[in-house]
């Protein structure tokens, strides 16, 4: 037994009592919409599951009554500040970027950087798509989709701010006024941890803030016109259906196509945005049919790299070194 049987297999197990979805991409979205069907509890890691089926897979939480944990920093910091109030109570969620290793380039500069650029994130240490994703602000477009479907707060109550720092996570203000922030190292051992242990707190080997030590935070507002990936995440949220399905497919094909060097660093947001303006939008009914959109999104995604390939030349003569 291998490949997807196996996934699921293995999710849907009776022994199995704690499931981390950590699959990358919808690669994993059959096993965890299994996992969930059948109500077990989850440690959601692969953002991937809501941003292409977030209405099925919540549809189906709510009427198993199972638990999903999220293990991403930012959505394990907004879930542990929302113990603090009601639902009701909350007037928006704010979810922290580093800003990636791109946010003081120039976006005249997008077109000549490079994969091995695009890579060194300043913060974290991840796999590469991911990375990519987080120099364009894909990544912190899905976070907003997954914070949207994991904790039933609208869009337009969800904020993006830059803090290059990483050291407050996720905040949420309440209608009060009060504002909650999650703070804590950048160690993933942390919201790991947070997701295993849920609803007791245990000792972590992690590093401890140091408070005697002067520091600066710095929080700005993202250049929607620089990194015009995380407007793109809003407004497939907003239109619904597959939308964000072919987001997520567009994307996926369009950094593959980066880190191949067959599109420039500043053709990714052109191949996802062409990409939702062909494909036409359905109402996907089960996960066959998110798949069936991811796999058609995918082709014309395919063909729109092809579309965004012809000025490859001056791409990789004319690289310059970001500072």
């Amino acid at each position: 037994m291998s490949g997807q049987e196996a996934y699921v297999t293995a999710s849907v197990a009776s022994e199995v009592d704690f499931l981390v979805s950590a699959i990358v991409g919808v690669a994993g979205l059959e096993a965890t919409f299994e996992a969930v069907r059948i109500g077990k509890r989850i440690g959601l890691a692969n953002k991937e599951v809501l941003v292409a089926s977030g209405d099925l897979v919540m549809q189906a939480a709510r009427q198993s009554g199972t638990e999903l944990l999220p293990v991403d920093s930012e959505h394990n910091g907004v879930h542990q500040c929302l113990r603090a109030g009601a639902r009701g109570e909350v007037q928006k969620l704010i979810l922290t970027a580093s800003g990636g290793p791109f946010r003081e380039t120039p976006a005249e500069r997008f077109e000549t950087l490079s994969p091995a650029q695009a890579l060194r994130h300043p913060t974290w240490k991840m796999g590469q798509r991911i990375t990519i994703d987080s120099a364009t602000l894909m990544n912190k477009g899905f976070e907003v989709i997954e914070a949207h479907w994991l904790f039933g707060i609208p869009a337009d109550k969800i904020d993006v701010v830059i803090h290059p720092q990483s050291s407050i996570h996720a905040m949420v203000e309440f209608t009060d006024g009060s504002l909650i922030a999650q703070i804590s190292a950048t160690d993933m051992r942390m919201p790991i941890q947070y997701a295993l242990t849920y609803p007791d707190r245990n000792e972590a080997p992690i590093p401890r803030m140091d408070w005697t030590q002067a520091r600066t935070w710095n929080f700005y507002p993202p250049d929607p016109g620089k990194f015009r990936c995380l407007q793109l995440a809003y407004d497939a949220l907003a239109a619904g259906g597959s939308a964000t399905c072919t987001l997520n497919a567009a994307d996926e094909v369009a950094v593959q196509a980066f880190l191949e060097e067959r599109i420039s660093f500043g053709a990714i947001p052109r191949v996802v945005e062409e990409t939702l303006s062909r494909v036409p939008q359905r109402t996907p009914q089960n996960i066959a049919d998110v798949l069936d959109v991811d796999r058609a999104s995918r082709a014309v995604a395919e063909n729109v790299v092809v579309s965004q390939s012809a000025p490859l030349f001056a791409f990789a003569q004319s690289r310059t070194p970001v500072s």
